[in-house]
């Protein structure tokens, strides 16, 4: 059988009582998360402009656009919660798989939850569980031990087609046999590619909206009768051929399958920036806090990391130390170094069009170096290490193999809530803060709650 089968059988069949207490908790903590990045970034650029061609396009009332409150076509809610979750590149990611497993799992369950009525705490839980089991999965399973980021993907969007297709199935109660064509309809969609992150453009935060838009299509047009591949994976033609060259690994695809659960593996960003940064800024943040190395003091600053680093983060060097733009900030370890160096902490209100032009930031990324060192290579979040030689001619040094908020540093539900409130307060349009202590609440005791309408009602600007 192949593995679209296999998952078709367990997202058909798993139940809320089949998840470990330790998956309930951090999907739980996962979709806070969601909810904090996702209104903060709803007023972004793609954002705005994703919703107002929605709003424009109108349609059957089906599910709720977050922030105006509007309802809009199925398909086109899930796109809207997906882009705003997506541009401030602050939402969760599996270090490992390369993947951002919430902007999927979590805007395609509750716009099909809505739409089909009543979708449970318990129901909605499971199904984000296993929509980022399987997306992570399917990024774990490619190309085993290499670092895949050379190869030009963006695997959140590429994956995410798939993903949200079965997640939409399951919600909508479909039988096994039109799972797996809900998943060969998405697989004829799935696309996505990296070159926006290398040319400093829009495009990578919209990808995961284009996903979960062409997951629920296609999940409706199964339901309809439509057919779709039944080997999408691993047929002549599959996913693993056609996109990496048939090189993956079974076993990973779909071994011990409700077994092992890669929820529990998934990170929370403390930093609104990519994944591949954080290491380094936690580097640089405790040279600042424990060496006393104060901006003014530096003479130079040599940052090393491995190869997939290098080429996703440190090129082309001079758009890495000089944003042109904010998507060059977001995608930079000289910028998020410089900035944690130059103040001591690193927040959302550095990766703005405006704090670009931050001269106490460029002062420090201008006397950046970066050294590649092999060494540090690793398929996933790869370690890092800053090195400080001060004008007295002090040389300090900090090495970070992990980062904050990854599953061997986890951020608490209380710690996510903490990041939600300050997400709050970022907010241009913000939610009212009695709705944020009912969200809280509401998600903190979430396999309690019988129809998860009652939170999205509450995802409304004030």
């Amino acid at each position: 059988m192949d593995a679209s089968g296999v998952f078709a059988k367990h997202f058909a069949t798993c139940k809320f009582e089949d998840l470990p207490k330790e998956v309930v908790e951090a999907t739980k903590i996962q979709i806070l998360d969601y909810f904090g990045v996702a209104m903060c970034g709803s007023t972004k650029v793609g954002a705005n402009e994703v919703r107002a061609l929605t709003l424009e396009m109108g349609g059957a009332e089906q599910a709720t656009v977050f922030g105006p409150g509007v309802k809009v076509p199925v398909t086109n809610a899930a796109q809207c919660n997906a882009t705003s979750a997506h541009t401030l590149d602050f939402d969760d990611v599996h270090e490992q798989a390369v993947m951002h497993p919430g902007v999927v799992s979590i805007p395609t369950s509750l716009a099909v939850g809505e739409f089909v009525g009543k979708l449970s705490g318990k129901d909605f839980i499971t199904a984000v569980a296993l929509g980022g089991d399987m997306i992570c999965r399917m990024g774990l399973a490619t190309r085993p031990g290499e670092n895949i980021h050379k190869y030009g993907w963006h695997f959140t969007t590429l994956n995410g087609y798939m993903t949200a297709a079965a997640i939409a199935s399951r919600i909508m109660g479909m039988p096994e046999d039109k799972i797996v064509s809900a998943i060969g309809i998405a697989y004829h969609q799935s696309s996505g590619n990296g070159q926006a992150v290398k040319d400093g453009v829009m495009t990578k935060r919209l990808g995961p909206g284009f996903a979960v838009r062409g997951g629920i299509y296609a999940a409706r047009l199964a339901d309809m009768g439509v057919t779709g591949a039944i080997n999408t994976f691993e047929g002549v033609s599959g996913y693993y051929k056609v996109y990496h060259g048939n090189c993956y690994s079974r076993d990973i695809l779909v071994g011990d399958l409700g077994k092992r659960w890669e929820s529990t593996n998934i990170s929370v960003k403390p930093y609104s920036c990519c994944r591949g940064v954080h290491p380094a800024i936690d580097c640089a943040i405790r040279l600042y806090n424990n060496h006393n190395v104060k901006p003014e003091d530096i003479e130079k600053v040599i940052i090393a990391v491995g190869e997939g680093p290098t080429y996703l983060l440190c090129e082309p060097i001079e758009a890495k130390k000089n944003p042109r733009n904010l998507v060059d900030s977001q995608f930079s370890i000289p910028w998020g170094v410089s900035t944690a160096l130059a103040y001591g902490k690193v927040s959302l209100n550095n990766f703005t069009e405006e704090a670009i032009h931050d001269q106490n930031i460029l002062n420090v990324s201008n006397k950046i170096e970066m050294e590649l060192d092999k060494s540090l290579n690793s398929t996933g979040l790869e370690p890092a290490r800053v090195t400080v030689i001060t004008k007295d001619g002090r040389t300090e040094v900090e090495y970070t193999e992990t980062a904050t908020g990854s599953p061997d540093c986890p951020l608490s539900f209380d710690q996510c809530a903490a990041k939600f409130y300050d997400l709050r307060e970022c907010a241009e349009k913000p939610l009212s803060k009695e709705n944020a202590d009912k969200i809280v609440e509401l998600v903190r005791n979430l396999e309690n709650l019988e129809d998860v309408s009652e939170i999205i009602k509450l995802l409304v600007w004030a």
